[in-house]
């Protein structure tokens, strides 16, 4: 009957076909309704139905059986007299209605519309019927699994019967038909939220294969820039918090385990297996099945050379020609069109790959950046000011080791495939070659240890270079941050001198490391050249003349492997360097500091506590704070004030003791009782504590003194009010909305101190703590602030306030006062009861306080801000017989070589550029104006010097290597392919424009996504480093969450940024691959046909192919390196943007020679007519001043805060722009000297204390000038001589980064005595006492006083009783002097200004 004929069989299978493409073609291209979707979510990627991915997967799986239908059925027809369509004519209908199917089924899928899945289940009931049908008639006839038809037809009916049960299925569980209730599903959450723009984890299976939903946004990126808000929101399943939590849980499990130590680097990766693994192992699958699809390249291209001129065999059944399944293979136009297709699914796989991997090396950072935070918030404080542990270094575990970890993670599946793919590589040329393949790869076993070796040596390099560059940034963070003392002492060399010299060492690493890469470079490349030359070479000597000579599919096969096995070897190195280094990375992360469990408790019985293992800081300390009251803290610098109230909050680490802390009393008769009375131990709530080092937010004014507490508009107003800030508000350019910026740089001392002090005022907490708020302070804004903050504002309140000063004018007003000296509670009580206990010390604070009364005290802030080819020749080259080996060799050997040359040239190229744009960086930065670093954020001029110069460095010649090498080799191979086809040329006009288009949107998307993953990056370093600067103010406040909370933000920011960035690369990379594909169809299409109709060789069509294999590599690292280099030379913009700032004028119409020797000798200073400013874009800030100084006089500057004090003693440097006037000083108009020579011959102490690390020795004396006597003698005058001798090494015990391990007090002395060591005839004191106790102070005085009995002192005051005893007192205002008299002249004029600050002294 008819079901006997191959025809109607054929015939019959196009019925369900028909039926599904007419049944849908008027809801796919008309629309499916109004009210089609119940379930309102932003995005249409709600994929919801059971079987989803087995759906797409089966539908892949059945186009590819289908093609190969279509092949067999056209291959099968070629040996028929006359066409038979029905041969491939029903797959070819099939192919449409498979592709229609998953098309329909995605819009019911997204558009919530199951009833008409009813069309769906026909078509696959009705196609699995009429191919069951053929399938059975076929074996009927005795057609069997020897005829490739008879194995499709099966595979056919299996797959259309495996979806009508996924069809049956979705019925089935989701209730849809023929139930009454269905059953009800409700979107992700994260598709519900129109903030989650990330929609990689819910797209189709397709979608997500192409990065499809990328299309919008990469091509809406050329119309608007991306930023945060395009990119939106991190789905739940990789924000930060979920990722750590699952961390934790992973830690948790491991410590529940035992037997495990719960330290060390196994320990880690255990937790990260655990917590991380799965989908590793997933990305791992991927790799493997994607390395084996490519080894189907050269299989293919060895077929079409060998079977190119073969023939053909066919059976003849049911009246239709049945082929073989490998007379199907043998055909040259079917093996393209397999090698096409397995190209595709090979770079398909290949990028699911590389993604999965890289998210999941996203995912890992993020966990474990959120837990060093958590251990950071946790940190003892000892470990951060003995310089165990310093900002940079939990910077740089955050910025690179994590980083280094996420990368290890990307690698990972390399070091799982690269072993299969070398083993697979050589068994294959084994297969072609014979023991010719083995002994090829005995030579790459040979040279293997020559590739570690080089691999050992670079990183060396490499961690030699971090070294250095880490100290280059340690040196250059030192004098960015120190430049207005360096400038002032005419320092800038030294320390310039000290930046070049690491500099100068970096750079031998960094062309060491340059070396080596260059080496690995020319390793990779020689070590395949020199495998395939010696297999080539064996094989032609020993198979010469026989069958088995070296045949052109023989020869491109194998080339065609050996570029298959360049890319393990060449990351061979990287790979096991990369893991390498993340071992090592998680073993330092291992070696866990000790860290303090902080005690949530507070005062004191018989306690012991020490900032690092020895002695006890603070010893046997008994004290009480009364509730409600106010407790003041005194005593002499260094003894230990500060530190009692961080014992007191837990910082410190207790040996023995107990702290504890009360509730508060519940009536008034127990208002009196202490807090620590009780031993219970009670949880500490919220201090707010105001450090004696200002702590700023990188925030505005209004958010730093709010601190994340609710808007009180009165309340607010009235903080604002009791800390005299609203003149201070006006002046700023937007207020109290005015960003403060990096550690407060642009505002003044004492505006950083009235903020902090107003932030703890605005807190609604019990406990208020105040280390010497003051300090900064000039006397009226000190009266103001105790009169109306704590004895109104804060008593009003029923606050317990403890207060550390060096004020004791301000004693009488104390409820209860804490004496401490030398590490220990000296005396505790009243002011009555300390008057008879310790007579001594009430008689010193008598004596003080009627000298203040007379005299008075006056303190002013500091006004201002601180603020990278060569070709590498083919290396297949074409030869059939061993004549062509000399050649070859020849040739393979000029282009290593040149490899090598080029690379090295390149990379010390760029690092002698690198070389130059440091060097006249760095010599701008020194010789810029004050203003420059008042107006730019320290962190931005720092980012060039690291970021910048590390790109210009080790980035940008390798960049520019790569692209020239990229284009210029792929430029060679389609040469070579339009050489051997020139047809080839029309169809690449059509790809060509593909790609301009690709890079064109690419470029543009993947520009924006880098820099704002860097400008991501930055602001979460930065609350890092803000964190653990105002770590014990984080913790007083109890506001560790909110900090947490906030890092979170950061992280996940940053992570949507990488997402985003990684997203657009497999975007990039996919694309580019499918092109590179096309390019070897048409290829081998063309070369093919050429071929057949006998007008090329079977050599050159292995050749074309050969090539054309390669094309989308070069492709994707072309736009790529494009791309990168765009970012790339931003770097460069910056820097060079930089240099060009205008530098203060260092030169003067006198030469160093033409000063005399020993000027200026006595020190007479006269000013006449001076107008000075900051900016030519500002106002004067000094108006016509006029003042003569005779030599050795001792003047005194006075006035409100503003009024020109600082800027009076900065023009003596010449820090500030000349309007007019002169300024002699011995008889020389300064405005002639050399600028160096000028300030190298004063000397001048400023209110902030800066220290470097280094020495005691290096910071007092960087020049080296002085002795050791000269050292000791100035330690002696600063009171600091029995500190230093304690000190293991004395002059040469080391400073901490900041001098933190000295207290304030200390550090401002240091400060003294390097003024004492220069013995200049001038010396400028600007308000050098602020942190020092009023006993010192007047010590420091009457030494001052005589140690520079014959020299001129000029001292801006800080306390009022410190320049009554001058010669002469200048009060400002404005910029101009208000009054300019002796003392006691001023004192006696009842009306003017000074006898007024005296009076106000009470």
């Amino acid at each position: 009957g008819l079901l006997n004929n191959g025809c109607f069989l054929d015939a019959l299978g196009l019925v369900p076909h028909v039926f599904l493409l007419f049944s849908t073609f008027p809801i796919l291209f008309i629309g499916w309704g109004s009210q089609s979707s119940k379930v309102h979510i932003h995005h249409s990627t709600w994929l919801h139905f059971p079987g989803h991915n087995l759906r797409w997967l089966l539908t892949v799986v059945l186009l590819f059986v289908l093609v190969c239908e279509i092949a067999e059925g056209i291959v099968s027809d070629g040996f028929n007299q006359s066409r038979h369509l029905h041969l491939y004519m029903p797959a070819g209908l099939g192919m449409l209605a498979a592709i229609t199917s998953i098309v329909y089924y995605h819009n019911i899928e997204t558009s919530n519309f199951p009833k008409l899945l009813i069309a769906l289940l026909i078509y696959w009931t009705l196609a699995f019927i009429t191919k069951t049908i053929k399938f059975v008639k076929y074996d009927d006839h005795g057609i069997g699994l020897m005829q490739l038809r008879f194995c499709i037809t099966g595979l056919l009916a299996l797959l259309y019967g495996l979806l009508l049960g996924v069809e049956v299925n979705v019925i089935l569980r989701r209730r849809y038909m023929w139930f009454p209730c269905p059953t009800e599903v409700k979107p992700p959450d994260d598709l519900q939220d129109l903030g989650v723009r990330f929609l990689q984890p819910f797209v189709n299976l397709l979608s997500k294969s192409t990065y499809w939903w990328m299309n919008t946004f990469i091509t809406s990126a050329h119309k608007r820039p991306i930023d945060l808000k395009t990119i939106g929101k991190l789905p739940i399943s990789m924000r930060a918090l979920t990722n750590f939590q699952r961390l934790r849980k992973a830690f948790d499990a491991q410590a529940e385990k035992g037997p495990v130590p719960l330290k060390g680097s196994r320990w880690i990766w255990l937790a990260l297996r655990q917590a991380f693994g799965r989908p590793l192992v997933l990305s791992i699958t991927f790799r493997f099945i994607a390395d084996l699809l490519g080894f189907a390249g050269p299989l293919c291209i060895s077929g079409i050379v060998h079977h190119i001129s073969s023939d053909n065999h066919s059976v003849k059944l049911l009246g239709v020609h049945f082929i073989s399944s490998e007379a199907f293979l043998a055909n040259a136009y079917v093996l393209a069109v397999l090698l096409f297709l397995a190209l595709l699914l090979q770079r398909t796989f290949l990028q699911a790959s590389y993604y999965v991997a890289i998210e999941t090396g996203i995912k890992l950072r993020a966990a474990i950046q959120t837990k060093i935070y958590h251990k950071i918030m946790r940190l003892c404080t000892s470990n951060m000011s003995m310089g165990d542990m310093t900002t940079a270094q939990i910077c740089s575990l955050v910025a690179r080791d994590t980083n280094h970890l996420m990368w290890f993670f990307f690698l990972c599946p390399n070091l799982w495939a690269m072993p299969v793919q070398i083993v697979m590589g050589v068994l294959l040329l084994y297969s072609l070659l014979g023991v010719s393949a083995l002994i090829g790869a005995t030579v790459i076993v040979i040279l293997a240890p020559l590739q570690y070796f080089v691999a050992t040596r670079l990183s060396r390099a490499q961690k030699s270079t971090l070294e250095y560059t880490s100290e280059r940034l340690k040196k250059t963070n030192e004098l960015l941050r120190g430049i207005k003392l360096l400038k002032l002492y005419a320092w800038e060399h030294i320390f310039r001198s000290s930046v070049e010299e690491t500099r100068r060492q970096e750079l031998r690493n960094l062309r060491t490391f340059a070396l080596y890469t260059s080496l690995s470079i020319f390793m990779n490349a020689a070590i395949p050249i020199a495998a395939v030359l010696t297999i080539f070479a064996v094989h032609v000597h020993v198979h010469s003349g026989t069958d088995f000579d070296l045949s052109p599919a023989v020869a491109f096969g194998s080339l065609s492997l050996f570029h298959i096995l360049v890319t393990p070897l060449f990351l061979l190195s990287s790979v096991l360097h990369s893991t390498v280094k993340a071992l090592v990375r998680t073993c330092i992360d291992s070696v866990d500091v000790e860290f303090l469990i902080i005690k949530l408790l507070s005062i004191i019985v018989n306690g012991y506590f020490t900032w690092t293992q020895g002695c006890p800081t603070l010893s046997n300390i008994d004290i009480k704070v009364p509730f409600g009251q106010l407790t003041m803290i005194v005593g002499q610098v260094g003894c230990g004030k500060s530190s009692l109230l961080l014992a007191a909050l837990g910082e410190m680490q207790k040996i023995s003791g107990n702290i504890t802390w009360n509730n508060l009393p519940k009536s008034d008769s127990e208002e009196n009782v202490s807090i620590l009375t009780a031993c219970v131990f009670r949880k500490r709530g919220s201090v707010a504590y105001a450090s004696q080092r200002p702590w700023l937010l990188n925030a505005t004014v209004e958010e730093n003194i709010l601190f994340d507490m609710a808007p009180n508009e009165k309340r607010y107003k009235e903080v604002i009010e009791v800390c005299q800030l609203q003149p201070d508000i006006d002046t700023l350019p937007q207020g109290d909305q005015t960003v403060i910026g990096e550690r407060g740089i642009i505002l003044s001392g004492g505006q950083r101190q009235r903020i902090c002090v107003a932030r703890a005022l605005y807190q609604h907490t019990n406990v208020v703590f105040l280390d010497d708020p003051f300090s900064a302070l000039d006397i009226h804004l000190s009266d103001h602030l105790m009169r109306e903050g704590i004895l109104k504002l804060l008593r009003q309140e029923k606050r317990t306030v403890v207060l550390v000063t060096h004020k004791l004018q301000y004693l009488p007003h104390a409820d209860w006062i804490i004496a401490m000296r030398d590490g220990t509670v000296q005396t505790q009580g009243t002011l009555k009861d300390i008057q008879c206990a310790e007579p001594e010390l009430f008689e010193q604070h008598s004596v003080v306080i009627f000298y203040v009364f007379t005299h008075c005290i006056f303190v002013i802030s500091l006004s201002g801000a601180e603020c990278c080819c060569v070709v590498l020749l083919s290396q297949d080259c074409e030869f059939s017989h061993s004549s062509y080996l000399q050649v070859f060799c020849g040739l393979c050997a000029l282009g290593i070589v040149l490899c090598l040359v080029t690379s090295l040239a390149v990379e010390w190229t760029g690092l002698r550029v690198s070389r130059e744009l440091h060097c006249s960086l760095l010599r701008t930065i020194v010789l810029a104006p004050m203003r420059l670093f008042e107006t730019t954020p320290l962190g931005n001029i720092l980012n060039r010097f690291s970021a910048d110069t590390n790109t210009i460095d080790q980035h940008i010649p390798v960049t520019l290597e790569c692209l020239s090498r990229s284009t210029l080799l792929c430029v060679s191979a389609v040469g070579v392919i339009s050489y051997v086809t020139p047809l080839f040329l029309f169809a690449l006009l059509p790809l060509a424009v593909a790609c301009y288009f690709i890079q064109k949107y690419f470029r543009v998307a993947s520009r924006d996504l880098q820099q704002l993953e860097d400008s991501t990056e930055m602001p979460l370093l930065s609350h890092y480093s803000q964190t653990i600067e105002g770590l014990t103010t984080i913790r007083a406040f109890r506001h560790e969450q909110r900090f947490k909370k906030k890092l979170l933000e950061h992280t996940d920011a940053n992570n949507i940024s990488s997402l985003f960035l990684m997203a657009a690369n497999r975007w990039l990379e996919v694309r580019m691959e499918y092109i590179g594909a096309f390019v070897v169809l048409i290829a081998a299409v063309a070369s093919i046909s050429n071929a057949l109709c006998s007008q090329l060789s079977a050599g050159l069509v292995g050749l074309g192919l050969t090539y054309a294999l390669m094309v989308s590599n070069y492709l994707n690292w072309i736009v790529r390196n494009l791309a990168d280099m765009e970012v790339h030379l931003g770097c460069v913009k910056r820097v060079s943007g930089l240099i060009h700032t205008q530098p203060e004028s260092y030169d003067g119409l006198m030469t160093p020679a033409q000063v005399p020797a020993g000027w200026p000798k006595y020190g007479e200073i006269q000013i006449k007519n001076l107008s000075v400013r900051y900016d030519s874009s500002l106002k004067p800030v000094l108006r016509h001043v006029s003042a003569h100084i005779r030599p050795g006089q001792k003047v005194g500057i006075c006035g409100r805060t503003g009024s020109g004090k600082s800027s009076f003693s900065l023009a003596l440097f010449r820090m500030l722009d000349t309007i007019e006037g002169n300024r002699i000083i011995d008889g020389i108009d300064i405005a002639k000297l050399p600028l160096q020579t000028l300030r190298s011959k004063f000397s001048i102490i400023l209110q902030d204390p800066i220290l470097f690390s280094g020495t005691i020795r290096f910071n007092l004396d960087p020049e080296r000038k002085a002795t050791d006597q000269m050292l000791w003698e100035a330690l002696e005058i600063a009171q600091l001589m029995p500190v230093v001798k304690a000190l293991p090494g004395g002059l040469d015990a080391m400073v901490t980064e900041g001098g933190e391990n000295f207290s304030q007090g200390q550090r401002q002395l240091f400060c003294l005595a390097r003024a004492f060591v220069r013995k200049s005839s001038i010396l400028i004191m600007d308000e050098a006492t602020a942190s020092i106790d009023m006993a010192t102070e007047s010590i420091l005085q009457k030494v001052v006083m005589t140690a520079f009995a014959d020299r001129t002192v000029v001292t801006i005051a800080h306390r009022v009783h410190t320049i009554l005893g001058s010669d002469v007192v200048i009060v400002m205002k404005h910029g101009a002097i208000l009054e300019y008299d002796e003392p006691d002249v001023l004192l006696e004029q009842k009306d003017s200004v000074f006898s007024a600050f005296v009076r106000a002294d009470k």
